[in-house]
């Protein structure tokens, strides 16, 4: 069994910030050190902004929680520095299954194009993948990097005071207070800084319970996603299977509503279970049990002053879908940028609305399809019952079913349509998937790969167009990439149009594109990319 967990990877040790004769005022400080505050600490390490995780944890994850990561949280992973490691250790899968009773209805490609850097999915317990982002952290600390990692240190109290807040840390050798400039909560679905500042989700619990069951075990089951509706070993209810690294595999077995969840979570109770699963030949140890409810809700507002909440912490959705940690790190993409733009004076604080406004946009979409898979699985009604069994039988012979199927509708990065930060489209023979507001689609790019060069800040891709070295606009300043076009680029890019300029902002979302380059419509697009027409 895996012990990783067990290991403090950052115990308390004791910080000159607990002696100084007045608060210490830091840049940022971040409350929970799981996937989502690592990503976000590194994030502002990689752009020379201080940051400060204090997590009263002082080491990674127990249990594999979270374990599929799609691929654009690889892509943001890249750029953090350490998606290597992590596809490394990876299970890395494309195909799922779907079964009705015992038979196979379909299965299905979720990268079904060739041309990218990264799988569609990796599957990887969170405990290394917290372990990998906490050695990438450390690297950055070790090159002079502003960032630090407090364990056994648990904010206590929140003032948020305007122009700063203020913070009560408890620590083994007692309490201390913190300041900052701006505060991060991502302290997980439980909170306590939004319970502190009285806060809430608003949004919906459904009626039933799952068993997450990690188990060690010699199998032959292929590296895919295999999903049941209605199992013979799980009569009535559905059943999920993945792969992850050193031989562990995931299972979900739906329970219902009415169960006496201490009770389904011992030893004498799991085994059986998963016996009727697996057939009794099959030899297993369980590393990890734990019961879930489905939930989908979310905060009302993503910032609250010089407080933004970020991941769990904002949001909560039904682990079929892989939408929890995968979402908290478009969060982190999302607000870093803008974060950074505030405090170098580049842009107004308001810029940190528009955060709100897409992420709490990205939450909405993740809630409307982890609602809609919930209500597939879990029928509410005989009708819909008898519904699903249709589609599901139809399935199995008819490609137009297949769609109308819903397994858990699997993590795919957030286009925003809406957002104040894009340009109207005036390239609509180009791709509608590399349309404003959109993540930018990778492609092969002579040895490499587009995303590769991309860099941190603002870039103007120019294919079969010429455009100037780079457009500034106040301090902030947007750098020309011209490549020669291949066939991937082409179809992913061009469309039916024959030159295209993108203003791609810092996390790879397209904020403008045009079929050739204008100076004057580039500099406005840049202006309200970075928010200073806000």
């Amino acid at each position: 069994m895996n012990k990783i967990f067990e290991i403090p990877l950052y115990p308390y040790a004791r910080h000159p910030d607990q002696d100084a004769a007045t608060p210490a005022l830091r840049k940022v400080v971040i409350v929970g050190a799981g996937p989502v505050g690592l990503a976000a600490a590194i994030d502002l390490a990689q752009q020379g902004i201080e940051a400060v995780i204090v997590d009263e944890n002082d080491r990674v994850s127990f249990g594999s929680r979270a374990i599929c990561f799609a691929k654009r949280t690889l892509e943001i992973a890249d750029r953090l520095g350490c998606g290597t490691p992590l596809v490394e250790k990876g299970v890395q899968w494309n195909l799922g299954k779907v079964f009705f009773d015992e038979r196979k209805v379909y299965d299905f490609n979720l990268l079904p194009e060739g041309g990218h850097r990264r799988p569609a999915f990796i599957n990887l317990q969170q405990y290394y993948f917290e372990e990998y982002l906490v050695n990438r952290l450390r690297a950055l600390e070790s090159e002079g990097a502003p960032v630090s990692i407090r364990g056994g240190s648990k904010v206590t109290s929140i003032e948020n005071r305007g122009d700063h807040v203020s913070l009560v840390v408890k620590t083994p050798e007692g309490p201390y207070t913190l300041e900052a400039d701006w505060l991060i909560a991502c302290d997980g679905a439980a909170s306590p800084t939004r319970q502190i500042l009285g806060l809430d989700f608003v949004g919906r619990v459904f009626e039933d319970n799952f068993l997450i069951a990690d188990v060690i075990m010699d199998a032959e089951f292929p590296t895919e996603r295999w999903f049941w509706f209605d199992p013979p070993f799980n009569k009535g209810q559905s059943a999920l299977l993945h792969k992850q690294p050193d031989g562990v595999w995931r299972i979900d077995l739906q329970l219902g509503w009415n169960i006496d969840k201490e009770k389904e979570k011992k030893p004498e109770n799991v085994i059986p279970r998963l016996k009727a699963m697996l057939g009794e030949e099959v030899n297993f140890e369980l590393e990890w049990v734990s019961i879930y409810t489905f939930q989908c809700r979310r905060m009302e507002h993503f910032r609250h002053g010089r407080v933004l909440f970020a991941g769990d912490s904002a949001h909560q959705v039904s682990p079929f879908g892989a939408r929890g940690a995968n979402s908290g790190l478009q969060d982190t993409d999302n607000l870093i940028w803008k974060l950074k733009l505030v405090i170098d004076g580049e842009a107004k604080d308001n810029l940190l609305d528009t955060y709100d406004v897409e992420r709490v946009y990205g939450a909405d979409e993740n809630i409307l399809n982890s609602s809609r898979s919930t209500d597939f699985i879990t029928p509410k009604s005989e009708q819909s019952r008898i519904f699903r069994d249709a589609v599901l039988d139809l399935s199995e012979h008819f490609a137009f079913a297949r769609p109308l199927v819903n397994s858990g509708r699997l993590s795919m990065p957030c286009t925003y349509d809406a957002s104040p930060l894009n340009t109207s489209d005036t390239l609509t023979e180009a791709p509608a998937r590399a349309r404003p507001g959109s993540p930018c689609p990778d492609a092969p790019v002579g040895s490499g790969f587009l995303l590769d060069q991309l860099g941190k800040g603002f870039t103007l891709l120019a294919l079969n167009a010429e455009a100037p070295a780079s457009v500034s606009i106040g301090g902030i300043e947007a750098r020309t990439l011209s490549i020669a076009t291949t066939k991937e680029l082409a179809e992913r890019y061009l469309g039916a149009a024959t030159s295209a300029v993108y203003l791609i902002r810092p996390d790879q979302h397209v904020a403008a594109r045009w079929a050739q380059f204008d100076e004057t419509a580039v500099k406005s697009a840049l202006a309200r990319a970075c928010g200073k027409d806000l």
